[in-house]
């Protein structure tokens, strides 16, 4: 049966320890009130909208959500993990937990997001239904590096796993060997991760926001735009770009409803869905694509669970195709709600 919440519900917000969110902003500088912008925003909403919300802090005891389900018990746990441990690839072993308890959650399913935080993998499945993505190559930590003769310059380097940008700065596009080599060295270094390398697509950065599981929409296709950009410089989403608002005011950082015709629109909504159901992901994902001059939607990335703070490119997205932020909290979690996967 369809459950569609029409009645205040019991919701516990899943957190970083170090992001549960006061009551009030009043007093925080800045920098404060960015580094828990989405987690105050989701909280805030939610009991504006008249739901019981317990925010819980979380570093590295499971232990913590089990008391939390016995103490408040939950109709949804609203997940906006990111990390367990301090390591990005286990918030997916938070989701598994919360199946094997039977409680129901927001944001993607495990399978999703094991197959999404793979960016080699992901490249594979698309590649195997013959979807484009950029050509790459995988570099193994403590390995010598060897370009591939297949893979041809200028070449994109980055983590294999890291979400947000970490380690993406503009000495990530490389045009020899020589910086190919220097580049994966500073990932296995500063990441302590494999590193991908894949071939620069030169074009227009275009994310679309996807929710859903089975029934799945996407909400108009968002443009990242540098209107700054100095000389020389490319237009790729660096960890700068995302998190450094000196910076993005600097090079006019700005993003909007990509301007595309109805047919490429079209184009990009049949696109997103397939993948959306070739990676298994569900609740909500946003996609990112680089559009080439001659018009062809390459996937750079899949990201379940992204960012949904208030008038962040996924709820503005969202808004833009007339559903406001709180209507947006009330989709994802009745879509969580009504996941047949957790059984």
């Amino acid at each position: 049966m369809t459950f569609e919440p029409r009645k205040k519900l019991r919701i516990i917000v899943l957190v970083h320890e170090d992001l549960v969110p006061p009551d009030s902003l009043d007093g925080l500088s800045d920098k404060e009130k960015l580094e828990i912008k989405t987690e105050y925003d989701v909280t805030s909403t939610l009991k504006k909208m008249g739901h019981e919300v317990y925010p819980v802090g979380l570093y590295n005891q499971l232990k913590v959500i089990g008391d939390a389900l016995m103490e408040y018990k939950p109709h949804i746990a609203f997940n906006l993990l990111e990390e367990f441990h301090g390591y990005p690839l286990y918030d997916q072993h938070v989701v598994s937990y919360l199946e094997l308890m039977k409680q129901a959650y927001t944001g993607c399913n495990p399978r999703g997001m094991t197959l999404a935080h793979d960016k080699a993998l992901t490249k594979m499945i698309l590649s195997y239904h013959r979807l484009l993505v950029p050509n790459f190559a995988v570099f193994p930590m403590n390995r010598k590096v060897r370009r591939p003769k297949r893979l041809k310059f200028p070449l994109l380097v980055k983590s294999i796993s890291e979400e947000g940008s970490v380690g993406i700065a503009q000495a990530s596009i490389v045009h020899d060997d020589e910086k190919l080599v220097q580049r994966v060295e500073f990932i296995h270094r500063q990441n302590k991760t494999d590193a991908i390398v894949e071939q620069y697509i030169k074009g227009r950065e275009i994310y679309v926001g996807v929710i859903g599981n089975q029934n799945i929409q996407t909400y108009a296709p968002w443009e990242l735009v540098m209107e700054k950009l100095p000389e020389g410089a490319e237009n790729i989403a660096t960890l700068k770009v995302k998190w450094d608002p000196a910076y993005q005011e600097r090079v006019g950082v700005a993003t909007r409803a990509a301007d595309l015709t109805p047919e490429q629109v079209k184009t990009l909504e049949r696109l997103s869905k397939r993948i959306y159901r070739y990676l298994f992901l569900s609740g909500y994902a946003r996609l990112d694509y680089r559009m080439t001059e001659e018009g062809q939607f390459y996937l750079l990335e899949a990201n379940p669970n992204p960012q949904i703070a208030h008038r962040e490119d996924f709820a503005d997205s969202a808004e833009y195709s007339g559903v406001p932020y709180d209507q947006l909290l009330q989709k994802i979690l009745t879509v969580g709600l009504n996941y047949a996967g957790r059984a």
